[in-house]
């Protein structure tokens, strides 16, 4: 290998870093224009809403309420293969509240399978196990756009997240449906929240 083929090659991975960087900030600066209106709290908040249905990768996705949510990634995982992939490429296990302080997040191993998420600690929880259920959730994140899904596809444990969207109902036309949950405070299969979103920010450290 020549020089000069060297020299081309630093110069096409350094043109690709600076591009990357380059989408990376457009990326959050249209995000942080959506968000910038929010004053969010420090639990998840959902409101009615007569949004109407619309069509999104041949399905037809049904706004159920409005949220909006701060907190903080306790694990992030991709899904390429399973029905839902087609809509939803990425699940974030989310906690808020006490959970989301450092102190008590990190004290819980998490790991996410199958669309569903897992908690373990060693000895006593670092806090009482129903305000852990009531903080915590496994969401399963429909992008609006690629500057949407490129931001969630960067986000990973220990981030502190904020998004804003829709909690809906996805129908495909062969019958398939995936629907989202509407309470923080339910557990078990159908209890995870399914988010159009349209807008997320990764806070900086």
């Amino acid at each position: 290998m020549t020089l000069k083929t060297v020299g081309l090659i630093v110069c096409a991975v350094l043109a690709y870093l600076i591009f990357q960087q380059e989408v990376k900030l457009r990326d959050a600066k249209l995000n942080r224009a959506q968000l910038a209106s929010i004053r969010f709290g420090p639990n998840p908040e959902q409101q009615a809403t007569r949004t109407p249905a619309f069509a999104y990768k041949n399905h037809t996705v049904t706004p159920l309420a409005r949220f909006n949510i701060r907190a903080r990634v306790m694990s992030a995982e991709a899904y390429r293969l399973d029905r839902g992939a087609q809509v939803s490429p990425i699940d974030l296990a989310l906690a808020w509240g006490r959970l989301a302080e450092k102190g008590n997040y990190t004290r819980i191993e998490v790991s996410q399978s199958g669309r569903w998420f897992y908690t373990r600690w060693a000895g006593a929880p670092p806090l009482p196990l129903q305000e852990i259920e009531l903080s915590a959730a496994n969401m399963h994140m429909i992008p609006a756009n690629e500057a949407v899904e490129r931001t969630l596809k960067r986000v990973s444990r220990h981030d502190m997240v904020r998004l804003k969207g829709f909690l809906v109902a996805v129908n495909s036309p062969d019958g398939w449906e995936w629907r989202s949950s509407l309470s923080r405070s339910d557990t078990g299969d159908g209890a995870c929240e399914l988010v159009f979103v349209e807008a997320v920010e990764i806070e900086a450290d």
